[in-house]
């Protein structure tokens, strides 16, 4: 399984954002939306494999499941409804009871210390940042955790966070990227084996 957590520190925490201004009015909540493409869709078809959870403003947290996932579409406005129907059920999720809007999405009202526990129990952790060892000197683990931020930097309580949890702070490359292209490398990178298979 891999697994990615993106923090989204401006995203919107109610459904009201509009699905047609999503870079202001959404809170940047676009950026999100091509990281979950970018975790998801190959040619033709969905990476099963896949967990995403996205962290809004720390206060809920936005699950979807490769294997159960039926209506995520290759653009960011029909993404980007999919996490405001989430957010149409807020009131359902209590907690780490979760609310199940659609097919392969999940609700939680939990923020990213309480997240980053659960997903980090089974997993190794690793921080993509750009002034993380670059990639081709690590080892790809068995089952990766990556965490990522949108478009601001970690927080410093974030970093506190990883700082405990995190078995690597890994830099995919010469060059800073946009989060999703950052997940599409990551994926590049565990699909020929840290570049040895082809």
């Amino acid at each position: 399984m891999r697994q990615f957590i993106v923090l989204g520190h401006e995203a919107p925490t109610t459904p009201e954002f509009p699905l047609d201004d999503l870079p202001s009015a959404g809170g940047r909540i676009d950026v999100l939306c091509r990281c979950v493409n970018s975790a998801f869709f190959l040619s033709h078809a969905i990476r099963e494999d896949v967990r995403v959870y996205l962290v809004l403003a720390d206060e809920f947290t936005v699950r979807f499941e490769g294997s159960e996932l039926r209506r995520l579409n290759p653009d960011e406005r029909s993404t980007a409804a999919l996490i405001r129907k989430a957010l149409e059920q807020r009131e359902e999720a209590i907690g780490h009871m979760e609310a199940t809007p659609a097919p392969g999405v999940y609700l939680s009202r939990r923020g990213f210390a309480s997240i980053l526990e659960e997903a980090a129990a089974d997993s190794t952790v690793i921080q993509l940042h750009e002034d993380g060892t670059p990639v081709v000197d690590v080892e790809p683990p068995e089952n990766p955790l990556f965490v990522l931020s949108d478009h601001r930097d970690f927080t410093d309580e974030e970093e506190s966070l990883l700082a405990a949890a995190a078995t690597e702070r890994v830099r995919i490359g010469p060059e800073i990227l946009h989060a999703d292209h950052a997940i599409t490398v990551t994926h590049n990178w565990l699909d020929t084996e840290a570049y040895t298979r082809y």
